[in-house]
Parts: structure tokens; C-alpha cells; sequence
């Protein structure tokens, strides 16, 4: 499991730490008022990456945290920080990875236009990835609040050969909920594409991060943890040691 990337989850919405229960705005529980601070405390640990949202932008398309976010990377010092929510130019791509943020994470333009996902592979190479967020396998864009008819699968497709550096497969049902992932769909996304897979959604305890890193013999290439860390179900030292005795 050395390779099985643990990734800590921090999402800023007007400024603020917060996890959604199941993508849902009104339904945001505020962990805490100073993102900068939670990155200190994540990156105070030997992970390999740092998983930042801007939810404001996901759900209007632009970046609206973008001085938080540039803290939060100054913060995170050597620990590459990658970025979703907002970023649907390559403009707002090239201005993002220009502040420092190592892995731009497209996921509605993934969708509506992409044409710009190849076009920004090519000009930063290795530096992007493309989020996938579904409900019942289904691709959900604008911050979660459009379904539409195209499956998860069909989407990652798309990107075989085009220089994505990995998808991010999100159960938008299970996220924020504590109610564990959904390895059996995130596994199938990832025998279907040969593209790393990254889990996210869901995950409420140690024991469901072990069994992500290890599920179908590890073909899924890591986990994005954002509540259980929070509430203190998954603690992130621990974790990290696991992994690595395993």
C-alpha cells in the first residue's frame, strides 16, 4: 500500500472550513473559521497531498476563495495542494497553478467543454485531473446541483490518452455522511480506465481507508478524508503509519 495515496480534504466555502452532507449548500457544518490553520495542522504530517475545494466557486464558476486558497498553499510549504471548484478557463487554470497550486481538478468543464481538459493537459503536463461526481453512477456538474445522463464511466473515457494525471471519483450520496465508500462503483471506474482512481465520499473511519487501499487487490489509487478527520474519526498519524506497515 505504499503507493495508495491518503489524501486530507479541506473545503472553503466564504472563507470557512466546512463539509456538505451530500453536496447540498444548505446543509454545510462549519468545522472551522480558519482554513490556514487546518493545513498547518494536515501537513504537520508526512502526506503526500492536500485536497483543496473551492465550494463558492464550484457552484458559480469562479474562484472565490482564491486568497484563502493561496494561504492555505503557502501554508502547506513542500506538500503539493490540489485544487477543484471554479476552475472552468484555462485562464482561471493557468492563474490557479501559477499561485502555487500543484494539480488543478476539473470537473464541470470535464462535462460542458472537453476540448479545454486536453488542451490544458498539454500545457501542464501532469498537472491535471479531472473530478467525478455522481449520484447512482450518474455525472452531477455546477457544484453538484445539475444531473446529467452521462455515467461516470462514459466521462473518465473520454480522457484515456489525454494526459490527465488522475480521476477523483466522488458518491455525491455518500459524501459528507459518514456512511462509508462506495468501493464497488469507484473499483469498476477504475478496472474501466487506465487512469489512476481516487476515492471520495463517504469514508467515516480507519478501517474504511484500509479497506479502500486494499480493495479488489488495490486497484484504487487513494482516498480523499474529509469529515471523519474532523470529527476525530480518522486520525491522520495513525493512518499514515498503517499504510505504510502494510
Amino acid at each position: 500500500m505504499t503507493d495508495f495515496e491518503f489524501i486530507p480534504a479541506i473545503d472553503v466555502l466564504a472563507g470557512r472550513c466546512v463539509q456538505l452532507a451530500q453536496g447540498k449548500y444548505d446543509r454545510a457544518t462549519i468545522f472551522d473559521d480558519d482554513p490556514v490553520a487546518v493545513a498547518a495542522r494536515f501537513t504537520a504530517h508526512p502526506i503526500r497531498r492536500l485536497h483543496v475545494v473551492d465550494l463558492d466557486g464550484a457552484k458559480d464558476g469562479r474562484r472565490r476563495n482564491a486568497e484563502v486558497i493561496a494561504r492555505i498553499v503557502e501554508q502547506a510549504g513542500s506538500v503539493p495542494v490540489e485544487l477543484g471548484g471554479g476552475l472552468r478557463t484555462i485562464a482561471a487554470i493557468e492563474e490557479a497553478l501559477g499561485c502555487g497550486v500543484d494539480r488543478a481538478i476539473l470537473g464541470t468543464v470535464a462535462l460542458r467543454n472537453p476540448e479545454l481538459v486536453g488542451e490544458a493537459s498539454r500545457r501542464f503536463p501532469g498537472r491535471i485531473a479531472v473530478g467525478i461526481d455522481a449520484k447512482a453512477g450518474q455525472v452531477a456538474v455546477e457544484g453538484w446541483l445539475d444531473e446529467s445522463e452521462t455515467t461516470a464511466i462514459e466521462l473518465a473515457r473520454r480522457f484515456e490518452g489525454a494526459g490527465v494525471a488522475a480521476i477523483i471519483y466522488t458518491d455525491i450520496t455518500r459524501d459528507g455522511m459518514l456512511s462509508g465508500p462506495n468501493l464497488e462503483e469507484t473499483a469498476a471506474l477504475a478496472r474501466a480506465v487506465a487512469l489512476p482512481v481516487i476515492a471520495s465520499g463517504g469514508m467515516s473511519s480507519e478501517e474504511d481507508v484500509r479497506r479502500t487501499a486494499s480493495y479488489a487487490d488495490g486497484v484504487i489509487a487513494g482516498a480523499i478524508v474529509g469529515t471523519a478527520v474532523y470529527t476525530g474519526a480518522v486520525d491522520i498519524g495513525r493512518v499514515l503509519e498503517k499504510l505504510s506497515c502494510s
